[in-house]
C-alpha cells in the first residue's frame, strides 16, 4: 500500500510543475513568511506543491483560477501544518475561492418555530468532512487585516476532534487542562474588552465563539506573534506547542 500511494504521489506531482521563480513571486506577497529558514522554506514548498496536485480547485463566479493564486492559497494553508504533517488534511479534497466575500444563504428556527431564511455574508467557511472556501482579494489590503486562509484552515484543524469548538485534537504531550486554563479565561478577558468597546490589536471577531477565538489567535500566531504574544502569552505558548513552530523566536 505505502509503494502505491508514493507512486502515485509522483505521478501526481509530476503533473503539477512549480518553477523557482514562481514560488519566489508567490512568497513575495507572504511577509510572514520571510522569517523561515532555508530549510523550512524547502519543506514548505514541497508540503505545498503536494497539497496543490492533491485538492481540487473550483473558483466561485467571477474568479479566474491562476497558478498564483493556487500557490498563495497552499503556501498558507501548509504553514500551519508545516510540523504537523499533510496528514491533518487528508479526509476531504475541495477548495472553492471566491472574488472577495461571498453570500450562503443560511436558515434558523425561532422560539415559535418559525423557520427564518437570510444571506450571510462571509470571507470564508470550513465545512467539517468537506470544503473549504475562501475568499481572494489582489490587494491584501482589501481584506481588512484578516488573513482569511490562515483562518479557515485553523478551523479544519479544530474540526478534527468533530466539531469546532477552540479545542483542537491535541498531541499526546499537550494537556487538555492547560489548554483550556490558557484559552477560556484571554477568552472571557477578549470578550470583555470587545464589549467594552476597546480598540484591541487583535480581530474582535474572535469574540464570537471560542472556535473563532482559536482561528484568530491563530491567525496571530503566524502574522503577528509579538502582539499575540503580549497580549495572550499563555494563548501563544499553548499555540506554540500545538503547532510546534515559535514564530517570535524565528522573528527574533
Amino acid at each position: 500500500m505505502g509503494l502505491l500511494r508514493n507512486w502515485w504521489k509522483r505521478v501526481t506531482l509530476d503533473r503539477v510543475r512549480v518553477s523557482d521563480d514562481e514560488w519566489n513571486a508567490a512568497e513575495a506577497h507572504l511577509p510572514f513568511l520571510g522569517h523561515l529558514d532555508a530549510a523550512e522554506r524547502r519543506r514548505l514548498r514541497a508540503m505545498a506543491h503536494e497539497f496543490l496536485a492533491e485538492k481540487e480547485w473550483s473558483a466561485g463566479p467571477g474568479l479566474t483560477l491562476t497558478p498564483d493564486i493556487q500557490l498563495s492559497i497552499s503556501l498558507q494553508a501548509c504553514l500551519p501544518v508545516l510540523n504537523l504533517g499533510l496528514e491533518r488534511y487528508r479526509g476531504w479534497v475541495g477548495i472553492i475561492i471566491y472574488p472577495g466575500d461571498f453570500v450562503i444563504p443560511r436558515n434558523f428556527i425561532d422560539d415559535a418555530g418559525v423557520v427564518h431564511e437570510y444571506d450571510d455574508a462571509v470571507l470564508g467557511e470550513a465545512w467539517e468532512g468537506g470544503p473549504v472556501l475562501v475568499s481572494w482579494f489582489d490587494d491584501p489590503k482589501d481584506a481588512d487585516g484578516v488573513n482569511v486562509v490562515l483562518h479557515e484552515f485553523a478551523h479544519k484543524l479544530d474540526m478534527e476532534n468533530g466539531t469546532a469548538d477552540g479545542l483542537p485534537r491535541l498531541p499526546a504531550d499537550m494537556s487538555r487542562h492547560d489548554w483550556l486554563a490558557a484559552f477560556e479565561p484571554a477568552y472571557e478577558n477578549f470578550c470583555t474588552r470587545v464589549d467594552s468597546d476597546e480598540d484591541t490589536r487583535l480581530d474582535p471577531y474572535a469574540a464570537e465563539h471560542l472556535a473563532e477565538f482559536f482561528a484568530v489567535m491563530s491567525e496571530a500566531f503566524f502574522e503577528t506573534p509579538d502582539v499575540l504574544h503580549d497580549e495572550y502569552p499563555a494563548v501563544y505558548e499553548q499555540l506554540r506547542r500545538f503547532y510546534r513552530q515559535d514564530p517570535l523566536q524565528r522573528a527574533g
